[in-house]
């Protein structure tokens, strides 16, 4: 079939067929949106969020990944954001609530706390709401927030102050300085449900168990509750009554919360601690100095979970007769190297990265054990009694976790008060008066003829 034009030349029509064929090409790649379009400009209110007053909730944003979705936001109409100030957002978030947020199965929670602050409309501080009347907005989180006056006159978003209204204006939006974070109720509820040991324990109400106040343990079984739900009491009240006494019997087979075998994996990582090599001093106190690997047992078969700071034998080596012949001295030094949390390296570190000293409670009360980093690693306790992460991650089996460190440690009281030095007061030498020579004849003479000790200068 001929497509030649009558009367055109070759070079014409060769041409045109370049043409309608860049033209059919045309549309397939015109509705692509580039790359560059989609992105934001230096005038963007986003790019002032990175702000030195907002840097705090900026690094929030970026953690939470939504710098897509506000740019996305900000791509189809003006936004609206109450940014609390970086000494807002520090003194708002206690640890355990941001610690809550930083975890990664909790990013749908930041990431509507965070959405919580932005609505997807341009409200300036002119167009705010007068005392007597209030203003309801739709979030990104799809929450409500009320614009309002407080009695003094301020502007109020929910129960937050406005301190800097119009604190940031840009074409695509404008952002109000607030005096507090605003934290949705969801996020709140979820948060408290986590904490709250009551929460997610199955323990019907009418099948409570009764828990004797003598010994803070149960008075009968519990009831059944599902396999790996949480233990009834906290670890504390469920330790053996002290250290010189034998661990209470864990549940039988068929008890309760026997749905751990303890037994079966405390052996497991005493015997990993013996083959790895270098902590069989650690191993030896647990099976024979004491009895702490029954006692292990025993929680982990009831539900509970420990991470274990194990000192090698080089820092073992190190401890004198003095502390370790005291009665129940052993024990007391173990106990204060069980963390009854499950934590990892990776776990360990992302924390004192994230807030610099973290404490840790261990099942010596009240002590704590303080971790921070140092070096690129962690770093416990402080001073002369402080020690490394050394082998990291020697056992973990969802249950107990062994961390290997190379100092013993010892809580913050006894390590003050070794570090300081008896101080001998020297006695005091009352030096008698020294007598004249006058004095001296005189005193000779009455003593010849006996009367010296009439005079009290003589005597």
């Amino acid at each position: 079939m001929d497509f030649r034009v009558p009367g055109a030349s070759p070079l014409a029509f060769t041409l045109i067929l370049f043409l309608a064929a860049t033209c059919f090409a045309l549309p397939e790649y015109s509705q692509k949106p580039s790359s560059s379009a989609a992105q934001i400009n230096s005038n963007s209110v986003l790019v002032a969020l990175l702000d030195s007053h907002y840097s705090e909730l900026a690094e929030l944003v970026e953690k939470a990944l939504l710098l897509q979705t506000l740019e996305e936001a900000v791509g189809s109409h003006n936004i609206t954001i109450f940014a609390p100030r970086n000494d807002a957002v520090d003194r708002d978030l206690d640890p355990d609530f941001k610690r809550y947020l930083l975890e990664p199965g909790n990013l749908k929670s930041l990431q509507k706390l965070l959405l919580y602050h932005v609505i997807p409309t341009r409200v300036g501080s002119d167009e705010w709401p007068t005392r007597s009347a209030s203003a309801r907005h739709q979030t990104l989180s799809q929450d409500h927030l009320h614009l309002s006056r407080l009695d003094s006159g301020d502007k109020a978003v929910d129960l937050a102050r406005v301190i800097h209204p119009d604190s940031v204006t840009r074409p695509d939006g404008v952002i109000h300085a607030i005096e507090r974070l605003l934290i949705p109720r969801s996020v709140e509820d979820d948060f408290n449900r986590r904490r709250s040991l009551r929460s997610i324990t199955a323990v019907k109400p009418e099948g409570a168990p009764e828990v004797d106040p003598r010994t803070n343990r149960l008075k009968k079984p519990a009831p059944p509750s599902k396999p790996g739900s949480s233990p009834v009491l906290p670890i504390y009240d469920a330790l053996a009554p002290g250290p010189s006494l034998a661990p209470a019997p864990a549940p039988g087979p068929g008890g309760a919360h026997h749905h751990f075998n303890g037994h079966a994996q405390v052996k497991d990582f005493i015997q990993t601690l013996l083959h790895y090599g270098g902590y069989n001093e650690m191993a030896d106190i647990l099976v024979n100095l004491t009895s702490l690997a029954t006692e292990m047992g025993r929680l982990v078969s009831e539900g509970y979970v420990l991470t274990v700071l194990a000192p090698n034998d080089e820092a073992m080596a190190k401890l004198t007769t003095d502390q370790l012949s005291e009665p129940g001295a052993p024990e007391q030094i173990m106990y204060y190297h069980l963390i009854p949390e499950y934590q990892t390296e990776e776990s360990m570190y992302n924390a004192v990265r994230r807030f610099g000293k973290v404490s840790y409670e261990t099942l010596r009360l009240p002590n704590k054990v303080v971790a921070q980093e140092a070096d690129g690693s962690v770093k416990f306790g402080q001073g002369d009694g402080s020690a490394y992460l050394f082998d990291p991650d020697i056992y973990t089996d969802g249950r107990i976790s062994v961390q290997g460190i190379d100092g013993v440690l010892f809580p913050v009281e006894e390590v003050e008060s070794k570090s300081k030095t008896k101080t001998v007061q020297p006695a005091k030498i009352v030096a008698r008066p020294r007598r004249g020579k006058l004095m001296e004849v005189a005193c000779r003479m009455l003593n010849a003829v006996g009367q010296n000790s009439r005079f009290t200068t003589c005597q």
